[in-house]
C-alpha cells in the first residue's frame, strides 16, 4: 500500500506545477516538512539564507528578474517577523513573491505556544493576500490563490501561514491531485486588460494635439516588458522620455531620447524635461511621493495607464484621464493609431527634442566637473560609479542599495533593459547583497554589480557567506564613509551641520570578507579598483571591494542633482 502524501509534499509539488525553481529561506522546527519535500524534489532548490530578512529580499529580487514568484520560507514567531521589511520592500516595489510561514500546531495557533504569533495579521498590511491554511485538504487551492494574487494584476507578495499539523500530516488522496505538467494558471494568469477604444482614441487625440508631451515611465513598464514600445512610439512621435525611480532599467539611458530619472532627488535634466511639458503620458506611474517630491510637482494636464484602476487619478485625480490597460499593449496600440499623423507630429518637435539634447551634453560635462571637495580623502563617488560603468559589461545587472548608492546610479548609463533594480518604494537597506544572491540564481551567467553603503552593508553582512556559496560573477563595491552618509548629509544642509546618530569607528570590510571566503581588497585607487571590477565581472566567481569614498562630497547638494529651475524672462 503506498503512503500518503504529506501536506508539505503538497505544497511543495504544487509550487513545482506553478515553475517555481528556488525556494530561499531559513529552516526552524516547524518548517521541516516543508524543506524535506523540497529535498526530494526533481526541480526546486533550496538556498540557505543567514537572515529571514535576506530570504525576503532574495524573493523580492528573484520576482523582479524573473517575472516569477519568488519564495521564501521561515519558521515561526521571530522567523516570520524576520521576513517582514523585505516583503514591505516587494509590495511596495510590485513584486511578485510567494511567502510561506510555518506556524505551530492548528489548535495552539491564537494560545502561549512556543513563538507564537498572529502570522497573518502581520502580514496582512504588506501583502496582496495573507491567509492561514489549517486544513490538508485546504493546501492545493490555498496555493494556487496565493499564486494567483502574487501574478495578476499590479504583482505583489501573497502569504501563507501553514499550520505545523497540517503539513506534517497526510493529506487524503482526493486532495493531494496535483495538475499533470505545468499548471494551466501559468499559460493565463500573465494576460493583462486591453484599453476601451474610446478612452484610446481620447488619448490619442490629445497626444497628437500636444505640443511638448513627455512619456514618464514607471514600474509598470517594467513589469510589463514595455520599454521596446515605449522607444518605438517615442520615436515615432518625437516624444522625450523619462523614468520614475523604479522605471530605471526600463528603457536605455543611452538612447537619444531618453533623458535619465525624475524623483525626490532627481536630476537638472530630467526635472528641465517635465518643465517644458504640457502633457504628461505616465505609463505605469503611480505617481507617488518618490517621483513627485511629496505630490509638490505641479504637472499639466496627465494622462495615467495602469493595470491597476485604484491607482487612475488617485493624487492628480483634477487633471487625469485614466486608462485602465497594460503598458506595453497601450503603447503598442497608440503607436498604431497615430501612425498616419507621425511624420507631421514628429517635425512639430523636433526644435525641442534637439534643445533637449544639448541641454543633456551639458550636463553630464557639468555632472563631470562636480568632483571631489577640496582637500577630500579618497575618490568621489559621483567618479566611483562614472569609472565603474565604464569598467563593466553592458549587460551588467546594477543593483545600488538603499541611500546614497541609489542616488549616485542616476550617473550609471543604461545600455541594455533589464539591467536596474534598486529599493525603491520601501526604501528597506540591506537589500543589494541578497538581490544579487537572487540574481545569480535566477542567470548564473550573467555578470551584476552591487553598490552598497557601509551602512546597508552592515545589515546584510552575514549574507557575504550566502554569495561564497552559490558565487558567480558578482563584484560588491562598498561605498565607505564609515557611517550613514544619506542621513549625515541630510542633518549637514537641514540642520546647520548638526549631526547625531550617524558615523562609524573604523571597519576593514575586505578583511571581514576575507573571514567568510570572499575574496576582498580594500583601494582608494579607482585605476586598481577599475581593473579588479572588470576581471571579476569577466569571471565565474565574487569578489568584494572597500572604496573609502570622500564623505565631503554631498548628495543632497551635488550641482548636478539640483532640479532645473528656468530663467527669467
Amino acid at each position: 500500500m503506498s503512503r500518503s502524501v504529506t501536506g508539505g509534499e503538497l505544497v511543495v509539488r504544487m509550487l513545482e506545477s506553478l515553475g517555481v525553481r528556488t525556494i530561499f529561506g531559513v529552516p526552524g522546527g516547524q518548517t521541516l516538512a516543508v524543506t524535506d519535500a523540497i529535498l526530494a524534489s526533481p526541480t526546486i532548490g533550496f538556498v540557505t539564507a543567514r537572515h529571514e530578512n535576506a530570504a525576503a529580499v532574495m524573493a523580492d529580487a528573484y520576482g523582479r528578474l524573473t517575472g516569477t514568484p519568488g519564495v521564501c520560507l521561515a519558521t515561526t514567531g521571530p522567523g516570520a517577523t524576520n521576513l517582514l521589511t523585505g516583503i514591505g520592500g516587494a509590495l511596495r516595489d510590485s513584486s511578485p513573491v510567494l511567502v510561506l510561514t510555518c506556524n505551530n500546531a492548528g489548535e495552539n495557533i491564537h494560545r502561549d505556544d512556543a513563538q507564537n504569533a498572529d502570522h497573518v495579521e502581520l502580514f496582512r498590511p504588506l501583502t496582496k493576500y495573507s491567509r492561514l491554511v489549517a486544513h490538508p485538504g485546504a493546501l492545493g487551492q490555498a496555493v494556487e490563490e496565493a499564486y494567483l494574487n502574487a501574478m495578476s494584476g499590479n504583482p505583489g507578495p501573497a502569504h501563507l501561514d501553514l499550520a505545523r499539523d497540517t503539513i506534517e500530516g497526510p493529506v487524503a488522496d482526493g486532495d493531494a491531485v496535483v495538475p499533470a505538467g505545468e499548471h494551466p494558471m501559468c499559460r493565463w494568469v500573465v494576460q493583462r486588460p486591453r484599453a476601451d477604444v474610446r478612452a484610446l482614441a481620447e488619448v490619442a487625440a490629445r497626444l497628437a494635439q500636444a505640443e511638448r508631451p513627455v512619456l514618464w515611465l514607471g514600474n509598470g513598464c517594467n513589469r510589463s516588458g514595455a520599454g521596446e514600445a515605449a522607444l518605438a512610439l517615442a520615436e515615432s512621435l518625437r516624444i522625450p522620455v523619462i523614468t520614475t525611480f523604479n522605471g530605471i532599467g526600463t528603457v536605455p539611458t543611452t538612447h537619444p531620447l531618453v533623458f535619465g530619472a525624475l524623483s525626490r532627488m532627481g536630476t537638472r535634466l530630467s526635472s528641465r524635461v517635465m518643465a517644458d511639458a504640457d502633457l504628461v503620458l505616465a505609463v505605469g506611474n503611480s505617481l507617488n511621493a518618490v517621483s513627485t517630491g511629496r505630490w509638490r510637482m505641479d504637472l499639466p494636464h496627465v494622462i495615467q495607464i495602469d493595470v491597476d484602476p485604484a491607482m487612475l487619478g488617485r493624487y492628480y485625480g483634477r487633471r487625469t484621464t485614466g486608462v485602465v490597460a497594460d503598458a506595453r499593449a497601450t503603447l503598442e496600440e497608440l503607436r498604431a493609431l497615430l501612425a498616419d499623423r507621425a511624420e507631421a507630429l514628429s517635425a512639430r518637435r523636433t526644435s525641442w527634442t534637439a534643445e533637449l539634447q544639448r541641454a543633456e551634453e551639458l550636463w553630464w560635462r557639468e555632472s563631470e566637473g562636480s568632483e571631489a571637495a577640496e582637500g577630500g580623502d579618497g575618490p568621489s563617488p559621483a567618479e566611483v560609479v562614472r569609472r565603474l560603468r565604464d569598467a563593466a559589461p553592458d549587460e551588467t545587472l546594477l543593483v545600488p542599495d538603499a541611500g546614497n548608492p541609489g542616488v549616485w546610479s542616476y550617473l550609471w548609463q543604461i545600455r541594455r533593459p533589464g539591467s536596474y533594480i534598486k529599493p525603491v518604494g520601501f526604501g528597506n537597506m540591506g537589500f543589494a547583497v541578497p538581490a544579487a544572491v537572487a540574481a545569480v540564481v535566477a542567470e548564473p551567467r550573467r555578470p551584476v554589480l552591487v553598490l552598497v553603503g557601509d551602512g546597508s552593508l552592515g545589515m546584510s553582512l552575514a549574507e557575504l557567506e550566502t554569495l561564497v556559496r552559490v558565487g558567480g560573477p558578482v563584484a560588491v563595491v562598498v561605498l565607505d564613509d564609515t557611517g550613514y552618509g544619506n542621513i549625515r548629509q541630510e542633518q549637514i544642509v537641514h540642520y546647520d551641520n548638526r549631526t547625531i546618530g550617524v558615523d562609524f569607528g573604523p571597519s576593514d570590510y575586505a578583511r571581514v570578507a576575507r573571514g567568510m571566503g570572499l575574496p576582498a581588497e580594500r583601494t582608494g585607487s579607482l585605476d586598481e579598483l577599475c581593473k579588479r571590477v572588470a576581471d571579476t565581472l569577466e569571471g565565474s566567481s565574487p569578489a568584494l571591494f572597500d572604496v573609502p569614498i570622500d564623505r565631503g562630497v554631498n548628495a543632497w547638494t551635488y550641482p548636478a542633482f539640483r532640479p532645473y529651475e528656468p530663467e527669467e524672462g
